[in-house]
């Protein structure tokens, strides 16, 4: 029904029967449950009108008819179509539970909670607002299949939005809503969601991309039906019964395609899918056999999905082919059970089976679910936490084994810290090296699926303020922040950013003229009459301890920008652009003002060095302390025994000047066990891409 139509009171009647008819697979005494809170809503919201110029309660209805899609409870659907009274009529909580019981109140309520945020800020707002419907989904996930459901229908009305609104929300629901979809496993939620987000972030487009889908329709058909019989002429041979399913693929996948491939539109050719459903799991890999006898399989394009399912327990063979004409197409392949997974996700928890529903809201077995209980015990900013959100939980994701074969679920782009510290924090505080596939890794470099990974660790080895612009999961970077808080002298580190002392170096002036100073070394007095206190964390400045870092609102830094700090008596850190112009009016600046850097980028270099030597046990330390005797700091390093009996080892060093690297180098080949140092890579560091 379109959304601009005068909607009667006989058109309402007719919707709630629909909707009455979509919940069929419920008990008799459950439908009528679902429809007295269709009743009785329509009722609360009588008069209220949506921005379409329809009553209320066709949104409310819409949310119930998406969440019945999925085959969700009777109180769920009860709450869909109760979720906005406590918020936009005279209902209060008692009422409701009165009327429907504890359990829809509870639902309803916890909808509620995530819709009302008091921000003055609407980036603050949001992020909030993104908070609580990540630990409501602790509570009771449910609550989040409601508010999916809720964006859903709401996205499909977006065009009655003021058009500067348009965007912004649909640019939130491609980043947050979308993906939160995908990682419950509900793949046909998250497809109608990217779709719709891309009518409104790119409409030149998304129009383009259906007005070519609409054009080939004819000759896709034609296409995915040859295709289709020569599928179950072939399964037919074999004794397996199948259900061949052809589709086009959702216009944002396409999309995807031409944004990273860097391709036109008449370009793309692998915009056709086919799913193979059958019964079991050994017939799925006899398909496979199937489609790549039938067809030449394109290298690098299979996934197996059924050896190792995704962590939302997604299950399929995915491979693509050369179809006829040359033209690719990507087929998928999983049993019926699979197939459900796929489509209901985390939802397939509450599906009825004999007239019954699970009616637990707190399913355990979701990787996603059980790392927003760790999430929920943390104490973020606004900032910190959207942006950790977006990096680590709605990424996609890599999965590596351990030695013993675990499988190891961690965010794109992972490094081998990342891995340390997800197996164990003192694995991650004391790893030196790291092997993927027995082949010896630089400790930073991200990490591929699949791979074994193997972490070294040494007693000596410990955190270092490097190792924070490369580690992408929160639980490496507080870790590595609260060791450093802990145990660095003068380091404190907070809101991404590190606050520390330059160590002071007072060489004789004849040995070291004036215009050689090391730069940072103004900083350096700063700290002279400062006193350390190591079971306080962060630096001490005039009796001030544990000190808070806030970015000055009258500049506003941002990652990357040059900035200077000062310790603003009682207020702690405050962070300004080094060019502020407010600077010159603080006063006792040059006195109080703190060397801060951002954690992801920095002004120093790092140097690889590949060392071979003669075996000796203590050789490590020895070359640490070579490293460390020249102002040098080891981000990682490694040792391997050879087939000769010798040691072959990488060693990444952090420098002040890049002309230290020569030092250092001629420091570690005076180790008597050292045949050989060469220079592997050198680079400064930068911010890291997003």
């Amino acid at each position: 029904m379109s959304e601009s139509k005068l909607v009667t009171v006989d058109d309402i009647d007719r919707e709630i029967q629909i909707l009455r008819d979509k919940v069929s697979y419920m008990t008799t005494e459950q439908q009528d449950e679902v429809v007295r809170a269709a009743r009785w809503s329509e009722r609360q919201h009588v008069g209220q009108k949506r921005r379409s110029g329809e009553p209320y309660i066709i949104h409310p209805i819409r949310v119930a008819e998406i969440l019945a899609g999925l085959y969700m409870d009777h109180h769920t659907i009860q709450a869909g179509l109760l979720h906005d009274v406590l918020e936009d009529t005279q209902i209060t909580r008692p009422e409701l539970r009165e009327i429907f019981g504890p359990e829809v109140e509870k639902l309803v309520n916890g909808v509620t909670k995530i819709n009302i945020v008091n921000a003055k800020n609407r980036n603050v707002q949001e992020s909030e607002t993104i908070r609580k419907m990540f630990f409501a989904m602790v509570k009771d996930i449910r609550v989040i299949l409601i508010k999916l459901a809720d964006k859903r229908h709401n996205m499909s009305t977006l065009q009655y939005m003021p058009e500067d609104k348009q965007k912004r929300i649909a640019r939130e629901c491609l980043d947050i809503y979308a993906p939160i979809a995908g990682k419950l496993g509900i793949y046909s939620l998250k497809s109608e969601l990217e779709d719709l987000s891309l009518k409104f972030t790119s409409p030149d487009v998304y129009y383009q991309i259906k007005e070519f889908i609409d054009h080939k329709k004819e000759a896709r058909s034609d296409f995915l039906k040859h295709i289709e019989e020569d599928i179950y002429r072939e399964a037919s041979k074999q004794k397996i019964q199948i259900k061949v399913q052809t589709r086009a693929k959702h216009f944002y996948s396409i999309y995807r395609k031409m944004k990273t491939k860097g391709k036109d539109l008449s370009e793309i050719y692998d915009f056709l899918g086919i799913r193979i459903l059958c019964n079991d799991q050994v017939e799925c890999y006899t398909l496979l056999g199937i489609v790549h006898q039938l067809w030449t399989p394109l290298a690098g394009r299979f996934k197996d999905y059924i050896a190792m399912p995704k962590e939302n327990h997604y299950k399929s063979l995915h491979t693509s082919v050369m179809g006829y004409g040359g033209k690719p197409l990507e087929i998928q392949i999983r049993t019926y059970d699979m197939n459900k997974t796929a489509e209901y996700g985390i939802a397939a928890h509450w599906l009825y089976k004999e007239g019954k529903t699970v009616e637990s809201g707190k399913p355990s077995d979701i990787n996603f679910v059980n790392q927003l209980k760790n999430w929920n015990e943390q104490k973020l900013d606004s900032g910190e936490f959207m942006n950790s959100i977006k990096k680590e939980l709605l990424e996609d994701s890599i999965y590596v084994f351990t030695p013993k074969g675990d499988s190891i679920e961690l965010p794109k782009g992972s490094t081998a810290i990342d891995f340390a510290y997800r197996i164990h924090t003192d694995v991650g505080h004391h790893c030196m090296g790291a092997k993927a596939d027995g082949a010896i890794i630089p400790l930073t470099k991200p990490l591929r699926s699949t791979q074994t990974i193997s972490v070294m660790t040494s007693p000596s080895a410990h955190p270092h303020v490097n190792w924070l612009r490369y580690v992408k999961t929160y639980k490496a970077r507080s870790k590595i922040r609260h060791w450093l808080n802990k145990n660095e002298s003068g380091v404190f580190i907070d809101r991404n950013i590190v606050a520390h002392k330059k160590e002071a170096h007072h060489p004789p002036p004849s040995k070291e003229p004036e215009e050689t100073k090391k730069e940072g070394e103004e900083y350096t007095h700063i700290f002279q009459n400062k006193v350390l206190d190591k079971t306080k964390v962060g630096i001490t400045i005039d009796n001030e301890r544990n000190l808070m870092i806030h970015l000055a609102q009258c500049c506003n830094p941002t990652t990357g920008d040059d900035i200077i700090g000062f310790v603003s008596r009682g207020r702690g850190i405050i962070v300004h652009k080094s060019n502020c112009s407010n600077l010159k009016n603080i006063k006792e600046f040059d006195e109080r003002k703190v060397y801060v850097e951002w954690e992801t980028v920095s002004t120093k270099f790092t140097q690889r060095f590949r060392i071979h030597s003669k075996y000796r046990n203590d050789l490590f330390s020895e070359i640490e302390g070579a490293i460390r005797k020249n102002r040098g700091h080891l981000i990682s390093g490694s040792l391997d025994e050879t087939e000769r009996g010798d040691l072959l080892g990488f060693f990444t060093v952090e420098l002040e000047r890049m002309e230290d690297e020569k030092k250092v180098a001629k420091s570690i080949r005076s180790i008597p066990a050292v045949m050989n140092v060469q220079k592997v890579q050198s680079l400064q560091n930068r911010p890291l891409p997003e």
